[in-house]
């Protein structure tokens, strides 16, 4: 750690580089796209070399590698949500659509980065309220409604059979 941040690319290659599978997957997770999660991954590592020095070692370096892709993967997911079709539009449909925060595809994949932080990435609670940027208590909160959201979409039937 101490090298990369005192500049050594080879450094920082073999440190970012252990977690960039990782860093991958959960930008495909998240952006359903292999070239966009590609770019973005690039983004992130470059985010990450350009803030080495602002590394306090408070969380785990993987932990806040994987903020900068988290935070990384809503700029591009707002960046979709504003990019335009491309087709034709009515006079009624030029009014100003809602804040992207309240579209329900935007507030599904929040709910899902909370379940794939503790329940598939296997992060500790603390870990997971860190990346999310919330307290625990918050985020346990929050997991606890998404996980009932899944239980209601997919019917708790298939989690029983599941054994879940």
């Amino acid at each position: 750690m101490a090298r990369a941040q005192a500049g050594d690319v080879g450094a920082f290659e073999q440190l970012s580089g252990a977690h960039a599978d990782r860093v991958f997957m959960l930008l495909l997770r998240l952006l359903g796209d292999r070239a966009e999660a590609e770019d973005v991954a690039q983004e992130v590592m470059l985010r990450a070399w350009r803030g080495i020095t602002r590394f306090q070692g408070r969380s785990s370096y993987f932990t806040w590698l994987y903020r900068i892709a988290v935070n990384e993967a809503n700029r591009a997911l707002d960046k979709r949500a504003r990019r335009p079709a491309g087709v034709a539009i009515r006079d009624q449909e030029l009014l100003l659509p809602g804040s992207p925060a309240d579209d329900p595809s935007r507030q599904a994949e929040v709910s899902e980065l909370r379940i794939v932080l503790r329940d598939v990435e296997g992060f500790s609670t603390q870990e997971a309220a860190e990346i999310a940027g919330v307290s625990q208590a918050a985020f346990k909160s929050r997991l606890h409604q998404a996980r009932l959201r899944v239980r209601a979409a997919i019917g708790d039937e298939v989690l029983v059979t599941a054994g879940g």
